[in-house]
């Protein structure tokens, strides 16, 4: 069970990490343009579409949860369908984006306020990237359907290949075609589209049996699907975009709370969500071995299984606790001075170890029964301890905050953590139960 469970995660935190290398990149070659509005205009059409891609993760969640119960009742006809019917929401939800491209892109404006040079660069990049939506969103859901299918190299493989192409794209049409912030947007979209293409190339390379078994066509399989998965996959999809919502508004009440307590404390929270952030590819990585591993024990009604499952996930846990523990307490002050040379922002950060500390206790049981409940499919819990904790973050915050100033913002956070963790621990022995009630309904 272990090596299944590092089979999957390692390779899931390795596709982490690469993530964030794609703005990285974009801001570093941004950098050496001559101004600091072409890196503002990356920072803020950045922005834009995290935001954007955040609201519809559910495409993958909810797809590696059902797919990974499909794979443990060796339906694989069941798990073509998922994929289909995903992929066709996606496409969906991109086309719409597109459309009202203009409308979102004034909106954001609106609301970020750039300065005139900042706002019409940061149009440039929304403009050209916004059609990478459809490969964005389709990976989603081929992400998903990968981690269902127990399989979280292909993910890993694709997330390095984008980055590799984002580099090789943008400066060639930086450096070679001489364009400046356009250049930057072109790199990433085609390193979107390429991705994409290549996730395609490999599901048709790998699962081409289950593809094109009965030689059916893609509506064919749309047709096919029946009346009770596709409830069940907008229900379960339902409860993961108001998660997201929630998850969103504490984000922003957090950055919001930050700022108005001036650049020090802004760029002191930014640095220590950094480290939060950094623990979280770790925990993201168990999580997603939750979700394909505890997905398919139930499929297969292997009660042992899960439990043996849930038992050594909460073991590694338990280890990235400790390991993340001493490590900050060992090495926080050189991390933080990683990210800034700043001797006021490096200090005032130091006055918060505690919670720099209490990341790993607060949090773990959160992402680890995250993983679990996404692979049960039971995502009407995931949704009620997620708004339980934004209701406690938010109390939390109005009544320390006056008093404890940003000190009160992070005990509100590490607090948000915890009870998530809480009631998904409380509600645990529901979950086997209820993944079965929609079988026999079926």
């Amino acid at each position: 069970m272990n090596r299944q469970i590092l089979k999957i995660a390692i390779p899931s935190i390795v596709s982490n990490i690469t993530v964030p290398l794609l703005g990285l990149i974009d801001v570093a070659i941004t950098g050496h343009l001559g101004s600091s509005a072409y890196i503002g205009a990356i920072a803020v059409g950045g922005m834009l579409f995290n935001i954007i891609y955040w609201m519809f993760a559910f495409l993958r969640m909810g797809t590696s949860g059902m797919t990974a119960q499909a794979c443990g009742r060796r339906n694989f006809l069941e798990t073509r369908r998922y994929l289909a019917c995903s992929l066709s929401v996606a496409l969906a939800i991109a086309i719409l984006l597109i459309v009202a491209a203009p409308i979102i892109r004034e909106c954001g404006m609106f609301f970020i306020a750039p300065s005139e040079e900042v706002g019409n660069l940061a149009r440039t990049y929304f403009n050209i990237c916004i059609f990478g939506a459809p490969a964005s969103l389709g990976m989603f859901a081929l992400n998903g359907w990968f981690i269902g299918m127990q399989n979280s190299r292909v993910p890993m493989f694709i997330a390095i290949s984008q980055n590799i192409l984002n580099i090789l794209a943008s400066l060639s049409f930086v450096y070679v075609f001489g364009m400046k912030v356009e250049g930057v947007a072109l790199g990433t979209l085609t390193a979107q589209w390429g991705g994409f293409i290549t996730a395609l190339l490999l599901l048709a390379k790998y699962y081409k049996k289950i593809l094109f078994e009965d030689k059916a066509r893609f509506a064919d399989i749309i047709r096919q699907t029946t009346k009770e998965e596709i409830s069940r996959f907008f229900s379960i999809n339902k409860d993961i975009f108001l998660r997201t919502l929630c998850l969103i508004t504490v984000h922003f009440v957090f950055i919001a709370a930050g700022s108005r307590l001036g650049d020090t404390a802004l760029a002191v929270n930014t640095i220590l969500m950094q480290l939060f952030t950094l623990y979280s590819y770790f925990m993201d990585g168990f999580a997603y071995a939750g979700e394909a591993l505890a997905g398919k024990a139930i499929g297969a009604r292997d009660k042992d299984g899960y439990g043996c499952v849930v038992r050594n996930l909460f073991i590694w846990g338990g280890i990235m606790i400790v390991v993340f523990t001493v490590t900050y307490a060992i090495a926080g002050k050189l991390f933080i001075s990683l990210l800034t040379d700043d001797e006021l922002v490096l200090a005032t950060a130091m006055d918060y170890s505690l919670w720099i500390l209490l990341f790993p206790v607060c949090g773990m049981a959160a992402f680890i029964w995250d993983g679990i409940y996404i692979g049960a499919a039971a995502t009407h819990y995931m949704l009620l301890s997620t708004a339980v904790g934004m209701i406690l973050f938010l109390s939390l915050y109005y009544l320390l905050y006056p008093v404890m100033q940003n000190h009160g913002l992070w005990v509100a956070f590490n607090c948000y953590l915890f009870a998530r963790g809480a009631i998904l621990t409380i509600t645990r022995n529901r979950v086997y139960n209820a993944a079965h009630s929609y079988d026999c309904a079926a």
